[in-house]
């Protein structure tokens, strides 16, 4: 009898999963725990393994496409078995291969100015409708919906490329880069009658306006073009809604480091192994999970705009720099966390999304963050919110600065701290008295340690 092999769900919020690459075809041998497949949710990549013995008896979804979670991705059995039923339940027994929709049919006509909602269709083209191209735009998989929504776009006028006719992800993501289709997410019933105003580019020209994406660019001299990779265009989104929907404001502050580099030696020196990898860094993250305590209007989120939900522990998100791209995982609890425990996890980690197999749930659920850029000599910086939070703190590198004491000019190593905080949620007193606690507690770091 045969057996479905399902989506994996990794990670409770995921709703839908991408195919990276099929390890097998129709007709392999294989046994429970072989690698099928690879995928990738929004921010990790993974390996579906095999959950049955036998032959690879058909596979419904392939490379690129976008499929539920728990949903038939293949059936394996013996020879001869019956998978209509798998077939059916995995959404592509409905539909001859031949009444499918072509996509290559429908490449280039999209619909820009609508003026009667009863009008509107759009999707591959039929005989006789003059060009016009229709879809239905309820059949969408959950992360296209998400992406249409952060973008701001009708999900009817994408060009849908996924199985039997589905919207997916990329097709969202082509529909924005086309910048040719009025977009609202409250459409269709109200629908935008301009085309969205584009950048015009060129060696010369800057200008705002609706402009031909078909027109070539004046290039200098000889060049290339690498297509974004998804987790690219996923933290473009986000950078991007992040400035235009929040008042962000950044201060800058320092302190005397010689108490944390003394501290910071004692440990390397002294302690066992597992003391030994605190760095400056790890105390700074155990510093601000200490003082969010103190300051509970900066531990919160924004809700809306009117709320301001404060948070009674301290999730603190980690900017973590991977192969693929900015990664925020969350120490959940930092509060309640030692400065080993707190060494250790964030270690831990950091690993997990540079290898690409961090969970997603992970990723979430931050009430404040920090970006760590000091080992890269970066002086002063402005760090950019990560909704709906209200605070992310920068922290810069190692620097000498003087000062003024009775026996004349004395140096001292300083470590700045730039604090961006939304302004629609906390005034710049108030704020500015947070980040000076954080400076303080830091710069007598061994009495915070005590306590």
């Amino acid at each position: 009898m045969a057996e479905a092999v399902l989506m994996p769900q990794s990670g409770i919020s995921v709703e839908s999963c991408i195919i990276g690459t099929w390890k097998k075809s129709v007709g392999d041998t294989v046994s429970v725990g072989d690698v099928l497949f690879d995928y990738e949710t929004d921010k990790a990549s993974f390996e579906c393994e095999s959950t049955a013995d036998g032959v690879i008896l058909e596979i419904f979804y392939h490379d690129g496409d976008e499929v539920n979670v728990l949903k038939p991705v293949c059936a394996i059995g013996s020879k001869g078995d019956d998978i209509s039923a798998i077939r059916v339940e995995a959404g592509v027994g409905q539909v001859a291969v031949d009444d499918a929709p072509s996509v290559a049919g429908a490449s280039t006509q999209y619909i820009s100015a609508i003026t009667d909602e009863s009008s509107l269709s759009i999707g591959p083209a039929e005989p006789g409708s003059e060009g016009v191209v229709k879809a239905d735009p309820a059949d969408i998989s959950p992360r296209a919906k998400h992406a249409a929504e952060r973008l701001g776009l009708y999900t009817g006028a994408a060009i849908p490329s996924g199985p039997n006719g589905r919207t997916i992800e990329r097709d969202i993501i082509a529909l924005a880069a086309s910048g040719s289709v009025a977009s609202d997410v409250s459409i269709p019933s109200t629908l935008v009658s301009e085309p969205v105003p584009v950048a015009a580019v060129s060696n010369d020209v800057v200008a705002a306006g609706t402009v031909n994406i078909d027109l070539p660019l004046q290039a200098a001299g000889p060049y290339s073009d690498k297509q974004f990779p998804k987790i690219r265009m996923l933290i473009a989104e986000a950078m991007h809604s992040s400035l235009k929907g929040s008042a962000q404001l950044t201060h800058h502050h320092s302190f005397d480091a010689t108490e944390v580099q003394a501290v910071r030696k004692a440990f390397k020196d002294n302690a066992g192994p597992v003391t030994s990898g605190v760095s400056i860094g790890d105390m700074i993250l155990f510093t601000v999970s200490r003082v969010l305590t103190e300051y509970p209007y900066m531990n919160a989120h924004l809700v809306g705009a009117s709320t301001l939900r404060r948070f009674e522990r301290v999730n603190l998100g980690v900017a973590v720099d991977t192969p693929r791209g900015l990664m925020v995982p969350t120490i959940f609890g930092a509060d309640e966390k030692s400065l080993i425990e707190i060494s250790a996890e964030v270690k831990e980690l950091a690993e997990a999304a540079r290898n690409g197999n961090i969970d997603p749930d992970l990723l979430k659920g931050g009430t404040f963050t920090v970006s760590n850029l000091g080992p890269t000599g970066v002086e002063m910086f402005t760090p950019i919110l990560n909704p709906p939070q209200i605070g992310i703190l920068g922290v810069c590198g190692l620097t000498t600065k003087v000062r003024v004491t009775e026996s004349g000019m004395e140096a001292y190593p300083s470590i700045g701290m730039s604090l961006t905080y939304d302004h629609r949620a906390v005034d710049g007193v108030p704020a500015s008295r947070f980040a000076q606690a954080v400076c303080d507690r830091l710069a007598q770091f061994s009495i915070l340690l005590d306590i």
